[in-house]
């Protein structure tokens, strides 16, 4: 506990990373039911008169909490990790409800780790099915792979320096083709190979003029595309809604 000259010595983003501290032990203390957070309550009030700050009164409502919490996070200039963020509903991963599809996912000379770990973390939370790499694709011993896929490099069945022309057709490639069919307009067959392409510049030529089917996201701003992780999430939401409701009749 800090005595208030020595808390007015701290810099201001300091302060707030102690103000943000505090909230984090009294959210997680009332997350698990628990009511042994007074005297952090307390101190946390008593920074807030030294700070001067005129805020509104803080309520033990889990999501003005979380809120007052980010405020500080941002005034101390400190970014967290996505699983590092305060958790509203569901805490830690589940038992799958779903089987992987029978579909193959290529990745046609995806360059961004980043990007790849994004992938195999929507494939394996929707169950899409499995990864298949192109040579130049980073695999999952990339450590920024393993890193951004939160565990799911572990988990989805991945195929390292594949042949696009050993994967079943139809070939259905995600791009933003002229003749392209909006994702939410295509009816996707129960087995088939999505083909996503390189982060600059798309799908190459030679799959292009071998693709079965073109589908895309359809845009209304200036942007001619968006990132491919973030296009397959979208598409992979269409597939597995599609997939459930067929599964379902």
């Amino acid at each position: 506990m800090f005595t208030s000259r020595k808390f007015e010595r701290l810099e201001i983003k300091q302060q707030h990373k102690k103000c943000a501290e505090i909230l984090r032990y009294i959210y997680e203390k009332i997350l698990n039911s628990k009511t042994d957070y007074q005297e952090k309550l307390d101190q946390y009030l008593l920074y807030l008169k030294w700070m001067h700050l005129d805020l509104p009164i803080l309520s033990l409502d889990l999501k003005q909490i979380s809120d007052r919490y980010h405020y500080h996070l941002k005034s101390a200039s400190i970014e967290l990790k996505e699983h590092n963020l305060l958790p509203h509903i569901r805490q830690g991963d589940h038992s799958p409800s779903l089987d992987f599809s029978n579909i193959a996912i290529y990745l046609d000379n995806t360059r961004s780790a980043y990007n790849v770990g994004s992938i195999l973390r929507t494939t394996e939370a929707l169950r899409i099915g499995d990864l298949y790499f192109g040579e130049k694709t980073p695999f999952t011993d990339n450590n920024k792979v393993i890193k951004t896929s939160m565990g799911a490099s572990t988990i989805v069945r991945c195929h390292n320096n594949y042949k696009l022309s050993d994967l079943p057709r139809p070939w259905i490639a995600l791009e933003t083709a002229v003749d392209a069919t909006a994702v939410s307009d295509f009816i996707f067959p129960e087995s088939f190979t999505l083909i996503l392409g390189n982060e600059e510049f798309g799908i190459s030529d030679k799959f292009l003029k071998e693709a079965d089917y073109f589908v895309d996201i359809p845009l209304y701003g200036k942007k001619n595309s968006i990132n491919v992780a973030c296009a397959y999430s979208i598409a992979a939401a269409e597939i597995r809604r599609q997939h459930v409701k067929s599964y379902a009749k």
